[in-house]
């Protein structure tokens, strides 16, 4: 068990103390945390970026393996909707899983997180100039930097400001997608019952099956394509009711993004000319053949402003990371002074400004070795999630009140089990360079932190007077 302490106003109050720990405003419903958390998932560059990839593995069984995929992230959000429910704050996984399982425990799902927070935004951010070609051709990493940059600016405006800038780039995200499944369902070249025979053709044309253990293998990939509904965790110290609107939050944007991606890509499958074209997975090709290039060049645009919408949505939750991380005094004092700042708007200025620059700094460096430790990372961070809900039911947290998930605790055991599986499948030089930080993280815990437990890691949980 961890020490907690309640977070003041966000207002400075007479006679409080210069460094009491500030809360984020509450001033997102359901809606809003839904918009945010949903353009996170962004399901129009899962569909056009991730998606061709399964189809040149699968081929046609490639909605059966979204759909498994699918089914495991219900498990994974069943352990978010619970454990965000019981601790609502800003730290997300760190503040959970350190409130019930230990703080050493909760450090090490924040170095994990952060590894994610300082990465993930700039390697998707790298994708807006594959999509920007038909109007203009420009540098990935030049491309990324500007939409990092951009994403900080927007970062640093009032949240409920942000749920309609996003709100807005994800209408047409739906619409691109909807476009696609009206395209392809009105060309369909083959039945329904294609999508539970699996076949996939190469570069010659030659037809082969695909077995099960195909599936498995590109399990990993097929996880990644909804996954994002943990950004309601972030955004929990900001949601109205967060009791109740988490795991709605969480739940809702699961729901939304699994049936905008599996429509499309079930009309695709069902709609490609033939089975080398629906392998070869390259969609706006497949849109042009079915329309035109006007249409062609509408989807490729809905796609860039997609990538920029996650851009906004990481900076937004990454920032409250850190600033959870400085509230609860994870740094020296002027750094956790820095990170704990909060500008005019509420938004953590200072913990925006440190994702968002670094983020673009890092366009220009090598990618293939930063995205391999992002999925090691991951795959940790879930698995030490689930870990966490094992604990959700011991001493006085059996009885708080808090949403519950079914089939406890027989769900985060079954997570584990099939992280621990995928972890041992996953790049080796990536798990060693994860291993590494994680190890230096360590060292750092066990000579600063650990030492002045009286006044470093003190995880911060926020008033809630509706409890």
């Amino acid at each position: 068990m961890t020490d907690t302490l309640p977070p003041q106003a966000a207002e400075p109050v007479p006679g409080a103390a210069a460094d009491s720990p500030k809360k984020l405003a509450r001033s997102l419903g359901v809606v809003g945390g839904t918009l945010l958390t949903l353009s996170c998932v962004t399901p129009a560059s899962s569909l056009f970026v991730i998606v061709p990839d399964l189809f040149a593995d699968l081929g046609t069984y490639t909605l059966m393996a979204i759909a498994i995929g699918s089914v495991i992230c219900i498990a994974v959000a069943f352990c978010y909707s619970e454990l965000g429910t019981l601790v609502p704050s800003a730290g997300g996984e760190y503040a959970m899983v350190g409130t019930l399982a230990g703080k050493f425990a909760g450090w090490l799902v924040f170095i994990q997180s952060l590894i994610v927070v300082m990465i993930v935004p700039s390697l998707i951010a790298m994708g807006t100039a594959d999509y920007l070609e038909p109007i203009i051709h420009v540098d990935p990493r030049i491309a990324g930097a500007v939409v990092m940059l951009a994403a900080t600016v927007a970062g640093l405006l009032d949240l409920r400001a942000n749920a309609w800038i996003t709100g807005i780039f994800l209408v047409l995200e739906v619409i691109a997608c909807a476009v696609v499944s009206f395209l392809g369902f009105s060309h369909g070249e083959r039945g329904a019952s294609s999508l539970l025979h699996g076949t996939v053709a190469d570069a010659s044309g030659s037809v082969s099956g695909v077995g099960f253990a195909a599936i498995l293998a590109a399990m990993g990939t097929a996880l990644f394509v909804t996954q994002g509904f943990s950004t309601a965790i972030y955004l929990s110290e900001e949601l109205e009711n967060p009791r109740k609107n988490v795991a709605r939050t969480v739940l809702w944007t699961l729901g939304l993004s699994c049936a905008i991606i599996l429509v499309p890509v079930a009309a695709i499958t069902m709609g490609a000319p033939d089975l080398q074209t629906l392998s070869a997975g390259n969609i706006s090709e497949l849109v042009i053949g079915w329309s035109n290039t006007g249409v062609g060049t509408f989807i490729s645009l809905c796609i860039a402003l997609a990538i920029v919408n996650a851009g906004i949505v990481m900076v937004i939750q990454n920032s409250r990371v850190l600033f959870a991380s400085g509230r609860d005094k994870a740094w020296p004092e002027p750094v956790n002074k820095a990170f704990g700042t909060l500008n005019k708007f509420s938004a953590p200025w200072i913990s925006t400004l440190a994702v968002g620059i670094p983020g673009a700094a890092l366009c220009f460096v090598g990618q293939d070795l930063l995205t391999n430790i992002t999925g090691v990372a991951v795959a940790a961070l879930y698995l030490l999630v689930a870990v966490g809900a094992l604990f959700s039911r011991r001493h006085h947290h059996k009885d708080a009140p808090a949403w519950r998930q079914p089939l406890w605790p027989v769900l985060p055991v079954l997570v584990i089990v099939a992280l621990g599986y995928t972890l041992t499948q996953l790049d080796t030089t990536a798990l060693l360079w994860t291993l590494a930080i994680t190890v230096a993280a360590s060292l750092y815990w066990l000579f600063y932190l650990r030492p002045r437990q009286e006044s470093r890691w003190i995880i911060t949980l926020p008033e809630d007077e509706r409890v």
